[in-house]
């Protein structure tokens, strides 16, 4: 119950931060005085390639008489995502570490400060593959047909993989956080490392919108990059640790190994 409770509270707060967030996504969505607006910049993809190829039929179709406000509303929601980031990847990182000692509590602030970042690089990496996505989804319009792309699949499309690459970056970091909280040692993940390639691949290629090996390398080798730091952070802590400890670590002991005690 008690971690129920402790779930709840950093669910909740990381809820209010949200919600903060996503009032300043809903005067960032549309198109300012001082800013292009989010919505400009999802779809410059898209009409960026179809200007390149003179593709004139291509443009957003809206369906119904309200969807520019719920797609205003959804865009202010996701973008509240992004800006809340900070706040609600600390919540996360308080949640999986509860029982850190005072010096070990220092390494939040290292913690939010990796995390945010390759949070917010993953969903640039994403926003960098767009184009090829474009171009291959795009070319496959018959000769003489009509792309009236409904604007809610297509914004939707991209939200997903932008928000997808971001959370991918972020789990190397969660590995580390795990590790802290004496939940996942180091040898643990290395032993398990046919697995994190395994899923690294399968991770991009299922997030990935084409087919082509390129774009899914672009998420699947820096995922792998990643995984191979947090791993050697992990080994590198579970070392300092037991050589702070006061009695030798009896979990690397083999199975059929017994200890003093």
């Amino acid at each position: 119950m008690a971690h129920l409770k402790e779930l709840r509270d950093r669910v909740f707060k990381a809820g209010i931060f949200l919600v903060l967030g996503a009032i300043v996504g809903w005067f960032v969505w549309n198109k300012s005085s001082w800013f292009e607006g989010v919505f400009y910049y999802l779809q410059k993809p898209l009409l960026d390639y179809a200007g390149e190829k003179g593709y004139s039929n291509v443009a957003l179709n809206f369906t119904q008489v309200g969807q520019g406000f719920d797609l205003a509303v959804k865009g202010a929601i996701w973008c509240g995502v992004i800006v809340s980031s900070p706040f609600w990847i600390y919540q996360l990182w308080a949640f999986i570490t509860p029982g850190l000692t005072k010096k070990e509590r220092r390494y939040a602030v290292g913690f939010i400060f990796a995390a945010v970042p390759l949070f917010l690089g993953g969903m640039a990496i994403a926003y960098s593959v767009l184009p090829n996505a474009m171009s291959f989804l795009i070319d496959f319009t018959p000769t003489g047909a009509s792309n009236q792309i409904s604007a809610d699949l297509y914004l939707s499309f991209v939200m997903r993989i932008l928000l997808a690459f971001g959370l991918g970056f972020l789990m190397p970091v969660v590995l580390v956080g795990l590790n802290f909280a004496h939940l996942l040692s180091g040898k643990a993940i290395l032993k398990q490392w046919r697995i994190s390639v395994f899923l690294s691949f399968l991770f991009s290629a299922l997030v990935t919108p084409t087919s082509d090996i390129t774009t899914m390398l672009l998420l699947a080798l820096p995922l792998l990059v990643l995984f191979a730091i947090a791993t050697v952070i992990c080994l590198s802590n579970d070392r300092r640790r037991a050589k702070n400890a006061d009695e030798p670590d009896y979990a690397n002991l083999s199975d059929d190994e017994a200890s003093a005690i």
